[in-house]
């Protein structure tokens, strides 16, 4: 069998060991098993490349992949979970900005021919570009380097500008293709990071987790057109694959949220911006850790609802553990999940499995709703809009239409929250002023901490 034939076998078994990595990642029972199964694919497909007649420079391959490898390797180490939707963030950036690298060597080169291969070579490396100084944008904020949203005089004007000129540049690229200049390239690619910036600049935390989404399906996109200028069958089928699905979880959380995409680009969620809503009337009533413990401890069912509050403090150990007093108390307790609660689609389900939650404890919006009137506490940790009323009931409310977990139809409802302000996206919670509600002031890990030694204290 000749080096091609292996080669070309190796990338279509690496495209089904993607495929079949990726559906096992639909489910938390097989995740693990499903990471496994794409590494495994993308070691093949290395493999693969190294055999590829032709090929040279194996010194610089080797030396890439050390470096790259030991660099991740290093970083998976030590990331804290709490940290995990920023590495996500950065990671998607890498690899968008590999594939318009790709597509800038190409060009400089001049060895991508034919008017479909450089479109898609150009379309790629816009792509890629912009998710990749998007990505950067989102590390930064989610690391807390960037504190507020940014938004320019005349945003959208910005938005449409920029993504017009970076487009008329790219279709000079295609059609003067043979007569391509180093001014164009550059100015290609600097139009196209520029606008990945100030598209990202302006959106907040509350729209983040489908911000994330939006650009792993683009640095998939990107990837499989530029498989298609290489010849890269592995490659086109991966970014495909990827593309497609980060796609589809976008239109989800999207819908999640009832916020179109465009509106998440033009019309983003920010504390300076879009505040609105009507004025919520009442006062917030406060709780001590003591009381709190006993309404759970001597209820029959809590649901506990957690957000990005729970994830800065890291208290998922010790809310577990105080899961696990209340059953053994004789309570029944169930954690419910928005889809996009925290700031990466999944955040508060990697979370709770990495406290040691079990899958079955866990429930989405559709499956938990109903169990709230029958609840005698939610119990709230660090959530803002994923449980405001707001969305059902004022309609000049930034979030009106969005589905929430219904926590303010429990008996009595406990928050824990860090203080009195407004939330990251800076809309305020009618929840915090409902007669059934009661506010438990501090950091989530401390609070949790005291409740527990309160609920111990009950059982002797």
């Amino acid at each position: 069998m000749s080096a091609s034939a292996i080669v070309q076998i190796s990338y279509f078994a690496a495209a089904v060991l993607f495929i079949v990595g990726l559906k096992s990642m639909s489910s938390p029972v097989t995740a693990r098993r499903g990471i496994i199964w794409a590494g495994v694919g993308m070691v093949v497909a290395t493999v693969a490349t190294f055999l590829t007649p032709g090929m040279g420079n194996f010194a610089l391959m080797i030396a890439a992949i050390a470096i790259g490898g030991g660099v991740a390797w290093w970083s998976g180490k030590i990331v804290k979970m709490t940290d995990m939707p920023q590495m996500v963030a950065i990671y998607n950036g890498m690899g968008g900005g590999a594939a318009a690298a790709i597509a800038a060597v190409e060009f400089v080169r001049h060895e991508a021919h034919g008017e479909l291969t450089i479109a898609l070579a150009v379309l790629g490396a816009l792509i890629g570009a912009v998710s990749f100084s998007g990505s950067c944008i989102a590390f930064a904020k989610l690391q807390g380097l960037m504190k507020k949203a940014y938004r320019l005089p005349g945003q959208n004007i910005w938005n449409i500008a920029l993504a017009g000129a970076t487009l008329v540049v790219g279709l000079s690229m295609v059609l003067l293709s043979d007569k391509m200049t180093g001014v164009q390239i550059l100015s290609f690619f600097i139009l196209s990071l520029v606008l990945g910036v100030v598209i990202t600049m302006p959106i907040g935390g509350a729209d983040m987790p489908v911000v994330i989404s939006l650009f792993n399906a683009f640095t998939g996109l990107a990837v499989g057109f530029e498989g298609y200028v290489l010849g890269n069958p592995a490659l086109i089928i991966a970014g495909i694959v990827v593309g497609a699905a980060g796609t589809l979880l976008t239109q989800l959380m999207a819908k999640a949220m009832n916020r179109p995409i465009t509106n998440i680009i033009f019309q983003p969620l920010s504390g300076e911006a879009q505040a609105g809503g009507a004025t919520v009337e009442g006062s917030m009533k406060e709780v001590g850790a003591l009381d709190a413990a006993a309404m759970m401890r001597y209820g029959s069912k809590v649901i506990i609802v957690p957000g990005y509050g729970m994830a800065v403090a890291g208290a998922q150990h010790k809310v577990w553990e105080m899961a696990q007093l209340l059953e053994k108390a004789g309570v029944e307790v169930k954690f419910a999940i928005h889809p996009v609660a925290g700031r990466m689609p999944g955040h508060m389900n990697v979370l709770l499995a990495e406290a040691g939650v079990p899958y079955d404890k866990i429930f989405d919006l559709e499956e938990i709703n109903a169990e709230f009137p029958l609840a005698d506490v939610a119990l709230v940790i660090g959530a803002n809009d994923v449980v405001n009323p707001s969305a059902r009931t004022d309609k000049s409310s930034p979030i009106y239409g969005m589905p929430i977990l219904d926590a303010d139809k429990a008996q009595n409802v406990i928050v824990i929250k860090r203080g009195k302000g407004a939330g990251y996206s800076g809309i305020e919670n009618a929840l915090f002023y409902a007669e059934n509600c009661r506010l438990l002031y501090g950091s989530a890990q401390q609070v949790a901490g005291e409740v527990v030694g309160h609920i111990k204290a009950m059982g002797d």
